[in-house]
């Protein structure tokens, strides 16, 4: 693997987090370059099992050769069906590094990156049928409008949706360069850069459902863990982390924690770190992608 595929943020703390025993069985469900694969294999033993999941055909190449470790070309949301195929029912502890990785972005034809011209897919899997071109063309107003608002926090999502739709009406807008060039007049001066990252997240989001993956992951993940087991999410926008930590706090992704007969809260996990941990001034330094980097742990009761 080359380090220019993804540098892993916060590799020590999230391999740590998960509190590895040498015989027990873990997933990684966001393989990528397979850093953090790398590292849980050192620590496990010859009887430890990893399991590991990546969409992106990309990341299958950097597959790992050892007897210990299986790559399954799938979505987390699948997590559970296909470590049942594996005869896989309980695990020890999971972690999912979320986000876009660092190769993801930097390959042009993927349509990820504002600083490349390209076609408008941002699809991971390279196989799914939705892809970003379909949405800025097809998508009706109102609902641009939702994801806009929505998965990109952005405080003019109305009139960007109204400004893409009368775009469009002259033109089909297929890549990033018609994008950036249809919505130029709303985006607000000397915040270029953020605006932008803000319109791709939410179409990056939208095509990849990133969103109710992470909500299917979260459930398994809390069933499958056998008591102590450990969960280890780091997130890298607010969307993100305020599920997981809603789901670790509450059980649930809305509304308040139910209780039992007696008052005592009804929930499968409990948090290892009160506050969220983030990476040092060090490491952001060096690595950019780690300044909004968030990391939670819990574990199973």
């Amino acid at each position: 693997m080359s380090n220019d595929y993804h540098i892993p943020v916060m590799l020590t703390e999230c391999v740590d987090a998960l509190d590895i025993k040498p015989n027990g069985v873990y997933v990684d469900v966001t393989f990528g370059g397979g850093g953090h694969s790398r590292e849980i294999l050192k620590r496990l033993g010859p009887d430890g099992r990893l399991y590991a999941f990546d969409q992106d055909p990309d990341a299958i190449s950097n597959s790992l050769q050892d007897d210990r470790f299986r790559l399954i070309h799938q979505n987390f949301r699948f997590m559970k069906n296909n470590l049942r195929v594996h005869g896989v029912s309980e695990i020890d502890g999971v972690l999912a590094d979320l986000g876009i990785s660092s190769h993801q972005i930097n390959e042009r034809e993927r349509g990820f990156s504002t600083r490349f011209d390209a076609d408008l897919d941002m699809r991971m899997d390279q196989v799914g049928t939705l892809n970003a071109r379909d949405i800025v063309n097809n998508y009706a107003e109102e609902d641009l409008h939702r994801i806009f608002g929505m998965y990109g926090e952005i405080q003019n999502a109305r009139t960007l949706a109204r400004v893409l739709v009368s775009a469009r009406t002259v033109e089909p807008i297929v890549t990033v360069a018609q994008l950036k060039e249809a919505i130029e007049t709303i985006v607000p001066k000397r915040r270029e850069n953020k605006y932008y990252a803000q319109v791709f997240q939410a179409l990056r989001i939208e095509v990849n459902k990133e969103l109710q993956a992470l909500e299917a992951f979260l459930l398994q993940s809390a069933a499958i863990l056998r008591a102590g087991g450990r969960l280890v999410v780091m997130s890298y926008h607010s969307l993100e982390d305020r599920l997981v930590k809603n789901f670790i706090a509450k059980g649930k992704f809305k509304g308040e924690v139910e209780k039992d007969f007696y008052g005592n809260e009804i929930k499968p996990l409990r948090a290892v770190n009160r506050k969220v941990i983030v990476a040092s001034a060090e490491e952001i330094e060096g690595n950019n992608r780690a300044r909004s980097a968030k990391l939670r742990i819990a574990e199973k009761i």
